[in-house]
């Protein structure tokens, strides 16, 4: 992301020069458009990258809780073993051990759900993340093709760059929209490590 940020970069500041070498009125128009497709592909850039490292996270956290539920599952499985030993062989099944399985079971529940949420969240903002790179890349683009044209003075090539910038401006605002109106996970509070492994024993 860096290396196309300096391409953008070095594209608006030859569009500049060649606005101040030129006479032509439109060719300094050509610098402001460049100027402003700069402004946004940071800003795309930047909305990019944090989607990205919330996705990341959020991958990390799941595979953690994933881990918890399956040391939780084997864990329940060996008491209910038990509780079945202890019926066949008839006798008496403690209450406190009966109460321990069904326990363990509902913080399995809470747990897979957890789990399920935080994969949902984190595909959410690597969805969200996707669209602003689209949208980071068409701005790069969309500032090469103005840039050519102050250089090579064919407005042609301004208009084609007003038309990417455009097209990168809906990628952009419809990833803001995404990530105002979607239904992105509600995470529930992280259960502390130290429950964790009160609970396992």
């Amino acid at each position: 992301m860096e290396e196309f940020d300096s391409h953008a970069e070095h594209a608006h500041e030859q569009a500049h020069e060649a606005a101040h070498e030129a006479r032509e009125r439109w060719v300094t128009g050509v610098a402001l458009t460049a100027a402003i497709l700069a402004a946004l592909a940071a800003i795309t850039s930047l909305l990019s990258g944090h989607h990205e490292h919330e996705a990341m996270l959020e991958q990390v956290q799941a595979a953690d809780q994933w881990s918890y539920y399956q040391a939780k599952s084997i864990k329940t499985l060996l008491r209910e073993q038990r509780v079945e030993d202890l019926a066949d062989g008839g006798q008496t099944v403690p209450t406190t051990l009966r109460k321990k399985v069904i326990d363990a079971r509902r913080q399995q529940e809470t747990t897979r759900r957890l789990a399920n949420q935080t994969q949902d969240s984190s595909k959410f903002h690597d969805h969200l993340h996707m669209i602003f790179a689209g949208g980071v890349t068409l701005f790069q683009v969309a500032i090469a093709v103005a840039a050519i044209s102050a250089l090579t003075r064919r407005r042609m090539f301004w208009f084609v760059g007003i038309g990417l910038g455009v097209i990168a401006l809906v990628f952009l605002l419809y990833g803001l929209a995404a990530w105002h109106h979607g239904e992105e996970p509600a995470a529930e509070a992280p259960e502390h490590p130290a429950s964790r492994l009160a609970a396992l024993f």
